[in-house]
Parts: structure tokens; C-alpha cells; sequence
């Protein structure tokens, strides 16, 4: 898998470098917590997905450039903000085995950090008349901020259904791909047609990246560090949960509701659930829905001509519903 990742990155090495030092900048205050706060952030970043499809998608049309480069820095901005705040949200104190913000720092500040990244994303675009892409990163963190609050109402009676389902993980996740996507075709000043049709890729992308991930909730292997069955104690309903109890007759239904409602913390019951929904074909469910969304992704990005970086975009697709973490 990390041989796929260097494959991706081989038409944007250069560009990936050249942005770490410019995140870094985007970041700086002149207040000294701040920058130890960012230093740390910068140091524990992840796997980099979000810049990599702003470079390759400005590559497909043309080139990266400073508004390019810019668009990627208030991503990350974004990005960064919204786990600073969910690890407070959530009272997580690791993240990708690092301490979280607020382990290191208490909530207060974590939350302050959070808003100063947030408020830096705006400026960046504001300094610089990107009022473009400033439209595009309004929209995304209202729809991340809608996403979070449908899937908190929602869970409270386990009602959500497969549409509102997607409709959740569209606005909380495949809606900052989506953004990223834009923002790559938006930095050589496309016209509104293409921008919309990259902004569908990425949607589309997102969702099947989503399902993946709510998939390893039922895979033995503990790769992505993501304890077996979390959602499920979370009380999160996820799409092959979500089929499996669709097709369950009503005893097993009403067993299996009291489970995520009651027991969700009894291990016996909570891998009982996992076999039931593994029986009833809800995980195959969900990858065939995961490589749907993936082939139309792959056939809108069939619609332009053959570069390096399209290539290194089929690949991304691929890497998306195959990664193992």
C-alpha cells in the first residue's frame, strides 16, 4: 500500500514538499502557545490525501501554482480545525497514536486553536481576492457542521435510513474531498462547468472512501488502530448495519436494536451483531454500493485526456476502497 501512495505521488513529489513548508507558514503567530500548539499539529500530520487530490486535479487541467498552493493550505486549515474540535467533542485523548490536542493542551484551549486555525483559512483567501475558493470553503464547513448535527439527531432514535445515511457521510466527509477536487480545477480559473463536474468526482470519491472506512467496523485485522465493532458502541448506523437489519425479520430486529440501544457495550452482544450483519450480506451490500460510487468517479475522470496525473487519480481511486487503514 505504501508503494500505491508513492506511485500516486510521483507527478507531485515536488509540489507535496514544496507545501509543507507552506502549511507550516500559513499556521505561524505571533503568540508563542499557538506556535508550539501547530508545531505539534504539523509534526503529526497523517497521510497528506487532501493536498494530494488538490495537486493532481490543478495538474489534470494545467498546473499548480501559487493559488494552488494557497487552496491547500486553507484545506489542511479546515481539516486540521475540525479534528481539533471533534477530538474535544468526542473527549479522545489519541489520535493516529499521538496525544490529541486537548490530552496535551485541556479542551479550552484546543477549542480556541480550532476557531484561530478556522479564522486563518478565511484570511489566507480574503489576503488574496481568492473569493472562489473562499465560496467553496464556506460551503464545506457548513456542511461538515450540518453532517455532524444530522448524524447527532439522527442517532438519538436510530432511525436513519440508507438515504439519509448517504446524505450524512456526503456532507461530513465527501464533502471536503469534493472541496479539494474543486479547488485544484479552480486554481487555473476553469470555467464553472468543469468546477462542478471535478466537484462531483470528489463527491463521489468521498462516499466510496466513507464506505470503506465504516466497513473496517466488521474486519477482524486491527490495521487502522479503529478497536473492531466502534461504531457500534458509538450507536453509529452505518450502511452494512443499516441493509442487515433491513432484511432481518422483526425477533432479530428488535434483539438486535436493543443491542445498539442498551448493550452496546457488552462484548458478547456487540459480536453477535457483527456476525448477524456479516450473515445477512450487509457487508457485501455496502461493497458493491462503495464500488459503484468509485466506478462513476473513474468514468467522469475518463472524460479527459491521458496524463500523469490522471493515471496517479486512477490510482487514488483504486487505493481509496483498497487501502488497508
Amino acid at each position: 500500500m505504501a508503494n500505491i501512495v508513492e506511485e500516486i505521488k510521483k507527478p507531485i513529489n515536488a509540489e507535496m514538499k514544496l507545501f509543507e513548508q507552506k502549511f507550516y507558514e500559513s499556521m505561524q503567530s505571533n503568540v508563542g502557545l499557538l506556535d508550539k500548539v501547530t508545531r505539534f499539529i504539523v509534526t503529526t500530520k497523517g497521510k497528506q490525501m487532501r493536498p494530494m487530490f488538490i495537486f493532481l486535479c490543478a495538474k489534470l487541467v494545467g498546473e499548480v501554482n501559487e493559488k494552488t498552493f494557497r487552496g491547500a493550505s486553507m484545506i489542511e486549515l479546515i481539516h486540521t480545525a475540525t479534528l481539533v474540535h471533534d477530538d474535544v467533542v468526542d473527549e479522545s485523548f489519541k489520535r493516529r497514536n499521538f496525544f490529541s490536542i486537548n490530552a496535551l493542551w485541556k479542551n479550552k484551549i484546543a477549542v480556541l486553536v480550532g476557531d484561530y486555525l478556522l479564522s486563518k483559512a478565511v484570511l489566507l483567501s480574503t489576503d488574496h481576492q481568492d473569493y472562489d475558493l473562499l465560496a467553496v470553503i464556506s460551503r464545506t464547513i457548513r456542511e461538515m457542521a450540518e453532517g455532524e448535527l444530522l448524524q447527532l439527531e439522527k442517532a438519538r432514535k436510530l432511525d436513519i435510513t440508507e438515504e439519509v445515511y448517504y446524505e450524512i457521510i456526503r456532507q461530513k466527509t465527501a464533502t471536503l474531498i469534493a472541496a479539494c477536487c474543486e479547488i485544484g480545477v479552480l486554481s487555473n480559473n476553469v470555467d464553472e462547468h468543469l468546477s462542478k463536474k471535478m466537484m462531483e468526482f470528489g463527491t463521489l470519491t468521498g462516499m466510496a472512501f466513507q464506505i470503506k472506512d465504516d466497513l473496517f467496523d466488521y474486519l477482524t485485522s486491527n490495521i487502522i488502530g479503529k478497536p473492531v465493532g466502534i461504531d457500534i458502541k458509538e450507536q453509529k448506523m452505518t450502511l452494512p448495519l443499516i441493509q442487515a437489519l433491513r432484511n432481518a425479520n422483526e425477533t432479530d430486529r428488535k434483539y438486535f436494536f436493543n443491542t445498539i440501544k442498551r448493550y452496546n457495550n457488552d462484548t458478547k452482544r456487540v459480536k453477535e451483531l457483527i456476525d448477524f450483519v456479516k450473515k445477512s450480506g450487509g457487508l457485501d451490500y455496502a461493497m458493491e454500493k462503495m464500488k459503484d460510487y468509485q466506478q462513476k468517479a473513474k468514468n467522469i475522470l475518463n472524460e479527459f485526456p491521458d496524463s500523469e496525473a490522471k493515471h496517479s487519480l486512477h490510482l487514488m481511486l483504486d487505493y481509496v476502497i483498497e487501502r488497508k487503514f
